[in-house]
């Protein structure tokens, strides 16, 4: 089974099953794919992040495909140019894009199908086009004013200046030649050939300094996946630089609760699940970052001790309101894949270029955009995720995965930066305590909270936003507006969810893929 966003990828995930590839030549082929059809959301710009459940092993085993800081980029750079921050838009918020070398890692280590068959079918149709789906035509329309403001933008994805509606068909025959590079030449050519010429060009042309040895100098890194115990299963996520541990964090605050009990009274789960949220966040801002240039409490994080004591610290009658304020991780654009074969290997794969449309510059000629994750770099030396030279940003991206007495059970992750860690914790309150499937669990009402120190060192003390889809009934936000919280009522940013759960037993598997997406679940 294959699920993601878009249905051709998914589409063409499932092929690469049918004709005897295994689960991670099925994703990094739908990855592929996405970069094509979802060009606002991912592609060779971007980076990538994947947990991997190998057939016959009890232990997961994590891909860090993030970029680091050009080694010429430091904070004098920004101080030069009287900026006290790093700009959301523009080369300099481009880091290296990690993304070749994340696929080219995991099929060197667990792939079957050969290399060249995974871009095929996606250099197949870049140059004949595909129909654009309404989901997709959307955010491509949002997007059309910055993407007019760059010329290679505007030459790759606009026709006749315009964003192509959902159902026209669109082609990018730039990214298909870029694409037959990397299957001709693997992630060598891309970081060492024309590819990293063209981008260290358009970079330099526009005041960045990444160059061609930054992006030969490119390396993913294999991770240990960290683990909660969680209602009787072990819910795994990544380490930093991602936020995956802020899900873990909040799991661990709300196992301090009878939950079972808690979720009978709506008002008050979801005054709970916010202000453990808020308490998780503070410590996303005070902690987060790259682990090689900052030590990170996990361990500490994740104990009964500190669930406890984090526990305590919630008023149940009145909302918090020592938080920061984020516009910063509110507009990501990802993808999420996850894939599970016959033989039960499971993939969990989240790839993003950030913001829609990444940086807005599409170097010319290669037909992708560049992403924007330097954005989230700090400017304040003092910050632990302050800009340095060769170091990676926070990254809002995370993929996750849950285990049951050593076999993966579930694959599964949600898209929308600020958005993810509190949509797996409610996916996961939606399975594990409330009884529903994978598609319920995704469809199901969600919440989301705006305001939290940010990576950025943003802060406002004003106790945030609740924000509620409308499905959700009315008792719910007067009940929490009674207990201090501002609530908005809103149909927009609640994430994106795919997820498969294994049934051993039955010999079966359950997909989901939520109607906010244009995806599906496909099984064979």
């Amino acid at each position: 089974m294959v699920a993601t966003s878009q249905p051709l990828a998914v589409e063409i995930g499932v092929e690469i099953l049918r004709s005897g590839g295994n689960a991670v030549d099925a994703a990094i082929a739908a990855n592929v794919a996405l970069s094509l059809v979802e060009p606002m959301s991912c592609g060779p710009g971007g980076d990538l992040f994947a947990i991997v459940a190998p057939t016959g092993s009890g232990r997961l085993v994590g891909l860090n495909a993030s970029g680091r800081a050009p080694h010429g980029l430091t904070l004098d750079v920004f101080r030069r140019q009287g900026l006290g921050r790093v700009p959301l838009y523009g080369a300099l918020s481009w880091t290296v894009p990690g993304c070749v070398d994340g696929w080219a890692m995991l099929h060197a280590r667990f792939g079957r199908t050969p290399w060249r068959e995974l871009f095929q079918p996606t250099i197949e149709a870049a140059r004949r086009g595909f129909p654009v789906t309404p989901v997709i035509a959307r955010a491509w329309d949002e997007a059309s004013s910055l993407l007019a403001s760059d010329p290679g933008s505007r030459a790759t994805f606009l026709l006749e200046g315009l964003a192509p509606r959902a159902g026209d068909s669109f082609s990018n025959p730039d990214l298909a030649d870029v694409l037959s590079f990397i299957a001709d030449d693997g992630a060598a050519g891309f970081y060492h050939g024309e590819p990293a010429r063209l981008i260290a060009a358009c970079a330099n042309s526009l005041g960045s300094p990444l160059s061609r040895d930054d992006l030969a100098a490119c390396v993913s890194s294999w991770v240990e996946p960290v683990a909660l115990p969680f209602r009787g299963v072990e819910v795994w996520e990544l380490p930093p630089n991602t936020q995956g541990v802020v899900a873990l964090e909040m799991l661990n605050i709300l196992s301090q609760f009878d939950l079972r009990a808690l979720e009978a009274r709506p008002v008050d789960a979801a005054h709970a699940f916010v202000e453990t949220k808020k308490l998780a966040y503070e410590n996303r801002a005070h902690f987060y970052a790259d682990p090689a240039f900052q030590t990170i409490p996990v361990e500490r994080l994740l104990t009964p001790e500190h669930g406890r004591a984090q526990a305590a610290r919630i008023d149940p009658d009145h909302a918090a309101t020592l938080v920061s304020e984020s516009e910063e991780l509110l507009a990501s654009d990802t993808v999420y894949i996850t894939a599970v074969d016959r033989d039960r290997t499971a993939v969990s794969l989240i790839q993003s270029i950030y913001y829609g449309f990444g940086s807005g510059i599409t170097p010319p000629g290669l037909g992708f955009a560049m992403q924007n994750r330097g954005s989230l770099f700090a400017l304040d030396p003092r910050h632990p995720n302050t800009l340095a030279p060769g170091k990676r940003p926070f990254h809002t991206i995370i993929p996750a995965m849950v285990t049951r007495q050593g076999r993966p059970a579930y694959s599964f992750g949600v898209m929308g930066g600020d958005m993810q860690p509190q949509g797996h914790v409610q996916i996961l309150l939606n399975l594990l305590v409330n009884g529903m499937d994978p598609q319920e669990a995704g469809d199901a009402p969600r919440i989301r909270h705006d305001g939290s120190s940010t990576p950025t060192g943003d802060a406002m003390r004003d106790g945030g936003v609740v924000h509620l889809e409308p499905k959700l009934s009315e008792a719910v936000g007067d009940g929490l507006r009674r207990k201090g919280h501002r609530v908005k009522v809103s149909s927009e940013g609640y994430g994106g969810y795919q997820g498969i759960w294994i049934d051993w037993e039955g010999g079966v598997l359950l997909g989901g893929s939520e109607s906010r997406k244009d995806g599906m679940a496909l099984g064979l």
